[in-house]
């Protein structure tokens, strides 16, 4: 019987402690990143009191469309709270509005070539990836980046509205990769 009484108080305390973190993630601004693109850990979302700029690193929620339905299809995203249904992402702004993106085997922004930004034409299944041409970012968007090579980002996808953007994204307990 003790061991029954025991085996329910534990089940109950973990289940409580789960409930807490989720609470503390929906209120408290906590994300679980679990992807490559940044390390792995939890980040926090911090108020953008301002218009984004090259530099920032931000959670964004991905709008519904076509490509973020290819990426959730492929496990590149994973479902989550934004309104499309998928979970937010974590990137840095790389381009805003006005400025001139080129998209060829590399990212050149304004000219300069942007680091670590080859663009592959495969997954690392074999499948073919969608490619951005490039052009002016639009009024209202931003291009995204993140220096982790196999990374869903802009390069494939396009600029993305800055209304999308929950907030900057700062590490609380990541684990280096």
């Amino acid at each position: 019987m003790r061991q029954r009484e025991f085996a329910i108080r534990a089940l109950t305390m973990g289940a409580a402690l789960v409930v807490a973190i989720a609470c503390a993630g929906l209120w408290g601004g906590f994300r679980l990143n679990l992807t490559s693109s940044y390390p792995v850990g939890i980040w926090r979302i911090e108020p953008l009191d301002r218009e984004a700029a090259v530099g920032d690193r931000v959670f964004i929620c991905p709008p519904d469309a076509a490509a973020f339905e290819l990426g959730f299809e492929r496990g590149y995203l994973l479902r989550g709270m934004c309104p499309s249904g998928l979970g937010p992402l974590i990137k840095t702004v790389v381009a805003v509005a006005g400025q001139e993106v080129n998209v060829t085997q590399n990212v050149t922004i304004d000219g300069a070539l942007l680091p670590n930004a080859m663009v592959r034409l495969a997954d690392a299944e074999g499948r073919i990836l969608p490619k951005f041409p490039g052009g002016t970012v639009p009024p209202g968007f931003v291009f995204l980046h993140s220096d982790f090579g196999g990374s869903y980002d802009s390069r494939y996808f396009g600029p993305l509205p800055a209304s999308g953007i929950l907030g900057l994204a700062h590490p609380v307990l990541v684990f280096s990769q």
